[in-house]
């Protein structure tokens, strides 16, 4: 399925479209054990500490790009969604500009209610964000396009880190 605003784009658009639609899952990389990371996100997360997610996010991410073999990510955790009339922001990939690395921004609480995050919301939002990094880096798409094979591969690497966390949670038992 494509979504509407496929038919707006130019023939190369459409082009890395299908690509990114051709590839529907992610799987954590080989040698990485990020259940303890996922397990202080969400504590962190729990405990309203926006210096701690910041800090466990910056941890799972180094290793997440290590193991793919992809540049490096910056990670940003800032305290409240901004939101406007079409609604609030998740999060904001920005691709690396320069010597500038590229950077993810999520927020912990949300716009209306300042509410902290649903630790799972919060997870898919960094996976989704990891995403676009990899579909310019890993993947080596000119552009990075919410196709339903981007959301499949979100999905995946988000369910992947869950599993990881109850492996974690396991093993400590």
């Amino acid at each position: 399925m494509r979504f509407a605003y496929y038919d707006r784009l130019s023939a190369a658009r459409k082009r890395i479209y299908r690509q990114s639609d051709a590839i529907e899952s992610i799987g954590l990389p080989r040698g990485i054990a990020p259940g303890a990371d996922v397990a202080r996100i969400r504590a962190a997360l729990a405990q309203d500490q926006r210096s701690g997610v910041q800090a466990a996010c910056q941890h799972l991410i180094d290793d997440l790009v290590e193991g793919y073999k992809v540049p490096r990510i910056r990670v940003r955790v800032l305290a409240q969604r901004p939101s406007d009339d079409y609604g609030e922001l998740h999060g904001l990939y920005e691709p690396e500009e320069g010597r500038t690395p590229a950077r993810i921004t999520v927020w912990m609480r949300t716009a209306r209610r300042r509410q902290v995050v649903a630790f799972k919301s919060f997870l898919r939002t960094l996976a989704h964000e990891v995403c676009h990094h990899l579909d310019y880096e890993l993947f080596a798409l000119e552009e990075t396009f919410h196709t339903e094979g981007f959301y499949k591969r979100e999905s995946s690497l988000a369910n992947a880190l869950l599993s990881a966390e109850d492996a974690h949670r396991d093993a400590l038992a």
